[in-house]
């Protein structure tokens, strides 16, 4: 089930800074795509991987459909209820061309008392003007 709503002002769990090196309000930063999905494409692959680590923090499974590539998205996505994310360390985000891309992260969360550490280098694609998650090559 999806958790409530953020407050927009209350920092990403994406963990994006400003410039001025402050956590981006949830609002400004991925809830514009997470809840605006229809009218609000994010911008780049980097934009669109945070979204998505963010909507697996709200259990948006919705969105992280919508933002899985046709060719690769699975039927049913199943999420881990009581998983706690722990943070999101973009590495490396890399434009192949003008509809490929690549992102490296590291995802940490704990299930049942069990830390995770997801380093993925996740491919993405530009269709009618959208990213979406294609693949990824875990490490």
């Amino acid at each position: 089930m999806p958790s409530a709503p953020p407050d927009p002002s209350a920092a990403c769990p994406c963990g994006r800074l400003s410039a001025r090196r402050v956590p981006q309000a949830f609002g400004d930063c991925c809830g514009r795509y997470i809840d605006h999905f229809d009218t609000a494409a994010a911008p780049d692959a980097e934009h669109l991987m945070r979204s998505r680590y963010s909507a697996f923090v709200l259990q948006r499974r919705n969105y992280l459909q919508a933002t899985w590539h046709a060719s690769t998205r699975p039927a049913t996505l199943d999420l881990e209820p009581d998983a706690r994310w722990l943070g999101l360390e973009v590495r490396s985000h890399r434009a192949l061309d003008a509809v490929h891309a690549e992102v490296e992260f590291v995802a940490r969360y704990r299930v049942a008392g069990r830390a995770v550490r997801l380093h993925e280098r996740s491919r993405f694609v530009r269709e009618d003007g959208r990213w979406y998650y294609l693949e990824g090559d875990q490490f």
